[in-house]
C-alpha cells in the first residue's frame, strides 16, 4: 500500500491506520503518566485557551469560575496536541502539494460570493455553534467518535453516525448548488 496517492494527496489507510496508533499510545502514555485514562479530544482545549486570554484581563473572574476549578488552565498534552493537528495540518498539505492561501474558498464563493467578512463571519458563527454543542455534550466530535469507537462502544457509534450525518446535512444545504473544484 503506498502511503500517497498518484494526486499526492495521503492515502486515507494509511491516514486513518496513523490516527489509531495515535489514539493508543495516548491511552498508553495517558495511562502511564497519569491516575486514569485520558482519550483523544480537542475542545476543553479551547476552553483552556480561553480561560489563558481571560486572565490576562480578568484573572480573579478567572479564579473564581466554577469551570476552570475543575479543568484548570494550563498546557497539558492535550494543548501540545492541539498544536500538533494544525502542525500536522500545514505539514501535510505542504508535502502534498496541495498548501495554497485563500481568503475565501472557491466552493463557499460559488455559493455566497467573495466578502471576507461575510466569510469571517460564518466561520466564527459556526465555530460557536460547534464549541457550544461541544461543551454541551462534554467533549467534541473526535472525542466522543474516535475514543468511543476505539472502546467498542455503541454510543461512541451513534455519536460518530450523527457528526457525520449532520455534517452532510449542512454541507449540503449551505452548499446546494455550489460547483465544486
Amino acid at each position: 500500500m503506498k502511503w500517497k496517492l498518484e494526486d499526492g494527496a495521503w492515502s486515507p489507510y494509511v491516514a486513518g491506520a496513523l490516527v489509531g496508533v495515535l489514539a493508543i499510545a495516548s491511552v498508553v502514555a495517558t495511562t502511564a503518566l497519569t491516575d486514569r485514562t485520558k482519550f483523544l479530544g480537542a475542545s476543553t482545549t479551547f476552553v483552556r485557551a480561553a480561560g489563558f486570554a481571560e486572565q490576562t484581563v480578568a484573572p480573579d473572574h478567572v479564579a473564581d469560575n466554577a469551570y476552570f476549578t475543575k479543568e484548570k488552565v494550563k498546557v497539558d498534552w492535550q494543548f501540545l496536541f492541539v498544536i500538533g493537528i494544525f502542525l500536522g495540518a500545514a505539514l501535510s498539505s505542504l508535502t502534498d502539494g496541495s498548501f495554497k492561501l485563500e481568503k475565501v474558498p472557491p466552493t463557499w464563493k460559488a455559493r455566497f460570493g467573495g466578502s471576507v467578512g461575510k466569510r469571517a463571519l460564518g466561520a466564527i458563527a459556526g465555530g460557536a455553534v460547534a464549541m457550544f454543542g461541544a461543551r454541551l455534550a462534554d467533549g467534541c466530535p473526535s472525542g466522543h467518535g474516535l475514543s468511543g469507537i476505539m472502546q467498542l462502544s455503541v454510543s461512541g457509534l451513534v455519536a460518530l453516525a450523527m457528526f457525520f450525518g449532520a455534517g452532510v446535512f449542512v454541507a449540503h444545504f449551505v452548499y446546494k448548488g455550489a460547483s465544486h473544484e
